[in-house]
């Protein structure tokens, strides 16, 4: 079973439902790396002075923000830390909206949201209202050093949280040209618009995902397996260590009803953060942060 991505809860109301982030995603790209043809050695990507022709070593390299055309303003370690959210290691659920109502361009990334154990009641709960309502919690979730905004959906037995996009993050379809005339103006009769028609009637069927593959990456797996003959064997990931569970944690244990009732009679939503003591949370912040500082940042690998 893959390693979570994220352990933290899901609040709305008085309600915190301890969750794991699981990816729901799989990347089938192939990676190759790039040999020299002489000795097959792999080549490195240098880091090199563009003025000197030198290599220049990690503790020499700063970041900067090119504000102008050769010109940059160098960006410290500290005002990274400003900028960043506080992590409060929660899916803080705002409002609920018809999913339907969010354009599909906004959708960016989807997570499944796993229950942590004896929190599968809380779990339920929200799953099954979600799906009474035919609704969604629009929700915003700290993922290791950025802010997101995402949707909780219930699909099947799971629940979805799916990342969305800010409106800032997309491009305005006012900066291209479509074609917004009559359709006399682009010679489009109503005959052939039937013909159209009649042809895109004889093409529905139903989607079944599983009937769709990806040929192309299929046949280059098949050419690289066959050109692997010695390379055999498995390793074993060593066991996910298990989250400690917030002590307000809404657990098969906890009194459901009373906590909805004072959920409603509030009206307002109140993060799991606001009800712990005041140095509690802020340990739990600070603890939060310097584990993000320790997790190295994947690579990104060249496809």
């Amino acid at each position: 079973m893959p390693r979570p991505i994220w352990s933290g809860t899901i609040t709305f109301g008085l309600l915190n439902i301890p969750v794991q982030l699981m990816t729901a995603e799989r990347h089938t790209d192939l990676h190759f790396r790039m040999l020299d043809s002489r000795n097959n050695a792999p080549i490195r990507y240098e880091r090199v002075n563009e003025e000197t022709g030198e290599e220049v070593p990690w503790k020499d390299i700063v970041k900067a923000f090119e504000y102008d055309k050769g010109s940059y303003v160098v960006i410290e370690k500290e005002d990274f830390a400003k900028a960043a959210p506080e992590s409060t290691e929660s899916v803080d659920i705002e409002a609920f909206v018809d999913p339907d109502d969010i354009g599909v361009e906004y959708f960016e990334k989807p997570y499944y949201l796993v229950p942590a154990k004896k929190a599968e009641k809380g779990y339920v709960l929200l799953r099954e209202t979600l799906k009474r309502l035919k609704t969604a919690g629009l929700a915003r979730v700290v993922i290791r050093t950025r802010e997101y905004l995402a949707l909780v959906m219930p699909r099947d037995e799971a629940l979805l949280l799916m990342l969305l996009r800010y409106p800032q993050e997309l491009v305005s379809a006012d900066e291209y040209a479509f074609p917004d005339k009559k359709l006399s103006a682009y010679r489009v009769n109503p005959k052939e618009l039937d013909m159209a028609e009649t042809l895109v009637k004889s093409m529905i069927g139903e989607w079944k995902p599983e009937e769709y593959r990806d040929d192309f990456r299929a046949r280059l797996r098949k050419v690289i397996e066959e050109r692997v003959k010695a390379q055999e064997g498995t390793v074993r990931a060593p066991a996910a260590e298990e989250t400690e569970m917030p002590k307000n944690a809404a657990t098969n244990v906890v009194d459901f009803m009373s906590l909805l009732k004072k959920s409603i009679e509030s009206n307002k939503r109140t993060p799991a953060a606001e009800h712990a003591p005041a140095k509690t949370a802020k340990k739990a912040a600070k603890k939060s942060a310097k584990s993000a500082n320790k997790r190295p940042a994947k690579k990104r690998k060249a496809s």
